[in-house]
């Protein structure tokens, strides 16, 4: 293992360090200052340099948050400790802006240091692993037997030209293997173009598949090729199937069936060399069944049949996937990768995701926008994944003993953040009374009481101590989170996320300055 690197110009901290270290086995390398650790970090390779750095803030000759901000541009994945006194937490707080795994206040309790420099050690190896998966991940994750099944069919499928139905629920990743069978398949060079035949008007769909001749109708100022058209030589990709209207059903059956068609107001026949891939969350057997897909079709297009699982079958998946998708969002925005605690990721795991991976990848960016630290905790998680396990981020201090039995989570999870849910923006006062009564918010996903239990919970907590401002606090905190969360899904975008809302543009902006949310 690397060397922890200790950055302390008081002699003792670094002895007592250093020989704390050494009874657990881990390797140490003390320096006096800033400059000492910039000079051997040009003079190391990065295989032989820090594991993690430990770094007081304020030391002759340079500052530890510059010091951070300089090894953060070489090493951005190094876990980085701040060792503070209690007068510098203001500035040691705002060493998370600049990347800090954890702060450590002096005088500090050295077994909770070890502990946490260990934890630090298992969080920078962990990401060893996992950026070496990375490195070398294809255009797909997975790692569970249902998708190395799907894996197994696509490499059967990547020299046959055959027309395949991909199943599976919204945003499980349907176009992703409609993309895979693409690009391994003789029709890589050709191109791959994708159609939701759902989010089209049935007017227009006709004209976006086969094309039309100039004035084939008003508007048509000029000839149009259609997406058969532009597939040729190449893969066609139908998402949502099994919304085509079923006149148009017609005209695609003739398509798959000897290869030519029609414009719209054309009277020659086009041909076109198009594989078609087809996809459907639906159940085509029914809608056959109700009259409302052809049957003919149906069998036409099952040729190969491909069932993407759900990713609540394929939990084991959700920590790489996660990882990734921080990755992916912080490259995105331009910031460093935020790292995701275990406790975290268990109660990821035990969420059941109804939007699946597209869900995932969602709350993924929210997390790179929304999570205060550098570490992703579990009180960092939304208010969605929180309610399974009947709590929602709050900032009433519940008592272990009245944490509610969640089955569905681990003694280990629910024990391990059982004291305060903090908030991302400033907010209320914290209120540290237990509750008399246990929690009743049931671990459900997808009841919309379930919130609702949960401000009933802080409400009782709030008018119990006999408060007379209980409106405007949980007015206040409603209206943050709803901000907050609009503002994360437009990436930032003030305006796009207030007509999102059903809001004006003066009204978010004034709430943002009231809120506190600049």
């Amino acid at each position: 293992m690397k060397p922890i690197w200790i950055v302390d110009d008081d002699q003792s901290i670094r002895f007592v360090l250093e020989k704390a270290l050494l009874r657990e086995n881990l390797p140490t390398r003390s320096f006096t200052n800033p400059q000492e650790v910039l000079k051997a970090l040009a003079e190391t390779p990065e295989s032989e340099g820090p594991q993690i750095l430990v770094s007081d803030i304020r030391m002759p000759g340079g500052s530890g948050l510059d010091l951070l901000e300089k090894v953060k541009e070489k090493l951005p994945g190094l876990p980085v400790i701040i060792m503070t006194a209690f007068s510098d937490l203001d500035s040691a707080v705002s060493a998370f802006q600049g990347g800090a795994f954890e702060y450590l206040p002096k005088p500090f309790d050295l077994p909770k240091a070890i502990e946490l420099i260990r934890r630090a050690v298992e969080e920078s190896q962990r990401e060893e692993v996992s950026e070496e998966r990375m490195s070398a991940a294809p255009e797909m994750l997975g790692q569970a037997p249902a998708m190395q099944d799907v894996f197994r069919a696509i490499g059967r499928l990547s020299q046959s030209q055959v027309t395949v139905l991909i199943t599976g629920e919204s945003g499980s990743g349907k176009e992703l293997v409609a993309r895979a069978l693409h690009k391994h398949s003789p029709r890589s060079a050709g191109p791959f173009v994708a159609i939701n035949t759902a989010a089209i008007p049935k007017d227009l769909l006709e004209s976006e598949l086969f094309g039309h001749e100039r004035g084939a109708f008003t508007g048509a100022q000029t000839m149009r090729r259609g997406r058969f058209e532009q597939a040729d030589g190449g893969t066609l990709f139908l998402d949502e199937i099994g919304d085509m209207p079923f006149d148009l059903q017609t005209r695609l059956l003739r398509v798959l069936s000897d290869g030519h068609f029609y414009r719209v107001g054309g009277h020659s026949a086009v041909r076109a060399n198009v594989r078609v891939i087809a996809a459907t969350h639906q159940n085509l057997e029914q809608r056959v069944k109700e009259g409302v897909f052809r049957e003919d079709l149906f069998h036409r297009l099952n040729v190969i049949r491909l069932r993407l699982p759900a990713l609540r079958e394929r939990r084991e998946d959700v920590p790489m996937l996660t990882r990734f998708f921080l990755q992916q969002s912080a490259t995105q925005l331009g910031v460093e990768p935020k790292r995701i605690s275990e406790a975290a990721l268990r109660l990821l795991g035990a969420f059941d995701f109804p939007g699946n991976v597209r869900q995932l990848e969602n709350v993924c960016h929210w997390l790179t926008v929304m999570a205060p630290a550098q570490v992703i905790e579990l009180k960092d998680l939304p208010p969605e994944v929180l309610a399974m396990a009947g709590t929602t981020p709050s900032p009433v201090v519940v008592a272990p003993e009245a944490m509610p039995s969640i089955h569905a989570i681990p003694e280990s999870l629910s024990a391990s953040q059982p004291q305060s849910f903090a908030q991302p923006v400033h907010v209320e006062p914290m209120v540290s009374a237990p509750l008399s009564e246990p929690l009743s918010v049931p671990p459900v996903i997808g009841v919309p009481q379930a919130w609702e239990a949960g401000l009933q919970v802080e409400a009782q907590a709030l008018l119990a101590e006999g408060r007379t401002d209980v409106w405007d606090v949980l007015t206040r905190r409603f209206e943050t989170r709803l901000i907050q969360t609009a503002l994360a899904s437009t990436r930032g975008r003030r305006i796009e996320a207030a007509q999102k809302l059903g809001i004006g543009r003066n009204t978010i902006t004034r709430k943002i300055q009231e809120l506190n949310l600049e």
